[in-house]
């Protein structure tokens, strides 16, 4: 597993070794890695070392994307290029790989264009890649969620761009881990895409305001429909953590509509996912944890990153 210490692999990795898998954690840094699985040395760029980390593995999660510098789309390209090669030298039978959803049919963001180039290249060695598609992935530690949360949290008033009506189809990290578990041993998931979400389609806005009305603030919004994207990527890297090449990175996105279309995923993992509010309660008592634990001196899971699957 590729990702392992981030928002998403953080999170699978202990879902799969309940599951009975046998898991290994690849992370550049394995001296400094104590979650689930057996950390090995091996970096997504490093062809090398892809072959140790791969070697006798059946599958492989690929978690990897990088938003924080302007040339993510070069450096996810060959990346993916590697994995894959690397995987398919070593006799992996099957990736799975979290990507975006987006209709092909739009004029996709830079963002959204690489993640499509990711699920092509990863599989250019001949390995079979199960793709799952997802919008934003709400839970603690997630940079689309923790910049919906910091807003709310920041901003009693707020000038928004047109971005703000554009539909979304959010999903729960749990929700989303069960997914990407589910299809793991499923022999129709191969070689397959599968668009995953919640129950509810929102406009952005709407998540804003039912963020608010959780925490019981009011949120006073006013529409400022020429708010340009890097404006608004800069006004974003000042109110909340989000960096400003990724705050532009994820802006851009969300001009695109990003909503469920295809539903066969609940044939193959069938379950129902969490409600939009249920995600967000979830979200802030992690967060909650998260900040007794600290407090505590223990080491913080999660945290707000740009490299390690977050969507």
């Amino acid at each position: 597993m590729t990702g392992a210490s981030g928002f998403v692999g953080g999170r699978l990795a202990p879902a799969l070794v309940e599951e009975g898998h046998q898991v290994r954690a690849m992370t550049r840094r394995p001296e400094r890695y104590s979650g689930a699985g057996e950390a090995v040395r091996g970096d997504v760029s490093d062809a090398a070392s892809l072959r140790a980390a791969l070697e006798g593995c059946d599958a492989a999660y690929y978690l990897v994307h990088s938003l924080d510098s302007s040339d993510f789309q070069d450096k996810d390209a060959e990346a993916a290029r590697t994995f894959g090669r690397a995987a398919a030298d070593a006799g992996v039978r099957r990736i799975v790989y979290l990507g975006g959803l987006g209709d092909d049919a739009d004029d996709l963001s830079a963002h959204l264009r690489s993640r499509r180039e990711v699920e092509r290249l990863l599989g250019e060695g001949g390995v079979p890649v199960t793709v799952l598609r997802a919008g934003i992935v709400v839970g603690h530690g997630g940079v689309s969620w923790e910049m919906t949360r910091q807003l709310v949290a920041h901003l009693p008033a707020m000038v928004t761009p047109r971005w703000v009506h554009t539909r979304t189809q959010p999903i729960a990290v749990a929700d989303v881990v069960r997914y990407l578990v589910g299809v793991l041993e499923a022999p129709e998931a191969e070689g397959r895409v599968y668009e995953v979400g919640g129950p509810e389609v929102l406009e952005y806005l709407e998540m804003l305001t039912r963020v608010a009305e959780i925490q019981g603030r009011h949120l006073f919004v006013l529409p400022v429909p020429l708010l340009s994207p890097q404006l608004s990527s800069r006004w974003l890297s000042l109110v909340t953590d989000v960096d400003l090449q990724t705050g532009r990175s994820l802006i851009d996105s969300m001009s695109n509509e990003v909503v469920v279309r295809d539903h066969s995923i609940r044939d193959v993992v069938p379950f129902e996912p969490m409600d939009y509010d249920q995600a967000v309660l979830t979200a802030l008592g992690e967060r909650a944890a998260a900040r007794r634990r600290a407090s505590r001196g223990r080491p913080r899971h999660g945290g707000l990153l740009a490299r390690g699957a977050r969507a």
